[in-house]
């Protein structure tokens, strides 16, 4: 096949259903990855060098692992048991997996009750995360031809890239910020840098929502690239 040049593909509505979907939800895995121990050090006192730390990481971890299966399986379930085509299939998959981060909104008010709470619900959170991306992924195959798989991927992972240091550089001025400002920066009861995870777990929840609505504006109908 001949492939479609760079440039040509940021003129088709697919492309960039693709590098906002990337856009908006990547950065939210890896403010995970990279916040949870801090999360757990900062809020509860257990370093990711301890015993507890260490078995809150586990949980959430294989909570992600396995929950995240699912993926994979749904939109199979949803194009061969119900006829629908793959790309349907999926942004239906996508639209149930997108509900899961919303679980990310009780991590800190549970956490007053126990540490577990938000071991859990992150972990339920990036299970759906993971769940998304696989079928993210699969999207580029649905809406272009083979010839212009790789091409749309990497221009997604530069866009998954830049999300990423955005909301992990973000997050990191923030908290620096709500430590200082104490009780002035408060947010649903919470003050000071406990307001400030509270802030990123409220963006992190309704980012897949948001970024499923962009997709379906730009491409609200099975259209494959020719």
């Amino acid at each position: 096949e001949v492939s479609i040049p760079l440039l040509k593909c940021f003129t088709y509505r697919q492309t960039w259903s693709y590098i906002l979907g990337r856009f908006l939800t990547d950065g939210v895995w890896w403010f995970y990855l990279f916040w949870a121990p801090a999360y757990f050090s900062d809020q509860f006192g257990y370093k990711s060098s301890s015993g507890m730390g260490m078995a809150l990481i586990i949980v959430l971890y294989a909570i992600v692992t396995v929950v995240s299966i699912g993926g994979g399986y749904l939109p199979k379930l949803f194009v061969e048991k119900r006829g629908m085509n793959p790309y349907h299939g999926r942004m239906l998959a996508m639209l149930i997996f997108a509900f899961f981060p919303l679980a990310a909104l009780f991590a800190q008010p549970l956490g007053t009750i126990s540490p577990w709470w938000p071991a859990i619900l992150i972990g339920l959170a990036g299970a759906g995360h993971q769940a998304w991306s696989a079928n993210m992924y699969s999207t580029i195959g649905d809406m272009f031809p083979k010839s212009t798989v790789a091409t749309i991927t990497g221009i997604g992972g530069l866009a998954a890239g830049t999300s990423s240091f955005l909301i992990n550089k973000g997050a990191g001025m923030l908290f620096t910020y709500s430590e200082n400002a104490g009780a002035a920066y408060s947010l649903f009861g919470f003050e000071g840098k406990e307001a400030g995870y509270m802030t990123v777990f409220c963006i992190c929840a309704v980012a897949y929502l948001i970024a499923w609505c962009v997709m379906k504006v730009l491409v609200p109908k099975y259209k494959k690239i020719v």
